[in-house]
């Protein structure tokens, strides 16, 4: 029997800055909720927004570079898989589902911003050099080749 697959793949926008906290055995992690809306047309034919909030979990050099890049608005694509996990809080036992994240790719500023400043990471990836950066701004928009091609 095959091994089951725990796989999410998120694009959205984030409620607040991260949260990173620096652990006493040197790990850090970023806690932050980003929000997806899906667009439908209900029975009358208006359009409905339905906005899932997800709480995402990055560690060490994902959440620094969280900490370093990310700010409340940002556009952020995550994949990673869910973990739910439980605790309890006067003599309740509450439980929460949140996405760990082992690749990010931020995907630049709010919606009205006109740079792209799309950065990949994923787990164990150092913040970007200037080099880097500079060869990131530099690649040429695929969308705009697509509008070349002959069919």
């Amino acid at each position: 029997m095959a091994a089951g697959v725990n796989k999410v793949i998120l694009i959205g926008n984030l409620g607040k800055d991260p949260e990173v906290r620096h652990l006493d055995n040197g790990a850090t992690v970023a806690n932050f909720s980003i929000a997806t809306t899906e667009s439908y047309k209900d029975k009358t034919g208006q359009k409905v927004d339905q906005t899932e909030w997800h709480n995402i979990v990055l560690w060490r050099g994902l959440a620094e570079i969280a900490e370093k890049y990310l700010k409340k608005g940002d556009s952020v694509f995550i994949e990673g898989k869910l973990r739910t996990r439980s605790w309890e809080k006067d003599g309740v036992t509450r439980y929460t589902t949140e996405v760990v994240g082992d690749q990010m790719t931020m995907l630049g500023g709010k919606k009205n911003d006109s740079e792209d400043g799309r950065q990949d990471y994923s787990s164990g990836n150092e913040a970007p050099t200037s080099r880097q950066q500079e060869a990131s701004a530099q690649t040429p928009d695929t969308d705009s080749e697509m509008d070349d091609l002959p069919f």
